[in-house]
C-alpha cells in the first residue's frame, strides 16, 4: 500500500531541512547563515480503518483529517455472537 489517503488523495510532499548557524542581528550578531540544505519528506498521518464501500467492508488507509471531518462511514459492528 502506498502512502496515499483513500478519500482525499493526500500523499507524501517533498521539502527541505535548512540548517542555520550564527547569532541573529537583533541579538547583536552578524546574522544567521545557511550552512546546509538537505531534502526531506512530509508524510500524511494515515490510519488503517475498516469502512463501508458499496455495502461491503474494506480496509483502507485514511488521513486523520478525513476521519475527523466525518467523510467516512465506519463498518457496523455486529455483537450478536456475544449475546447468549
Amino acid at each position: 500500500m502506498s502512502r496515499v489517503c483513500y478519500i482525499c488523495g493526500k500523499c507524501t510532499a517533498a521539502g527541505r531541512q535548512i540548517v542555520r548557524r550564527g547569532l541573529a542581528k537583533k541579538k547583536g550578531g552578524v546574522g544567521k547563515k545557511i550552512t546546509g540544505i538537505s531534502p526531506r519528506k512530509f508524510f500524511p498521518n494515515l490510519q488503517p480503518v475498516r469502512i463501508l464501500v458499496d455495502g461491503k467492508t474494506k480496509k483502507v488507509r485514511v488521513c486523520t483529517g478525513c476521519i475527523k471531518a466525518g467523510k467516512i462511514t465506519k463498518r457496523y459492528h455486529s455483537n450478536a455472537h456475544l449475546q447468549a
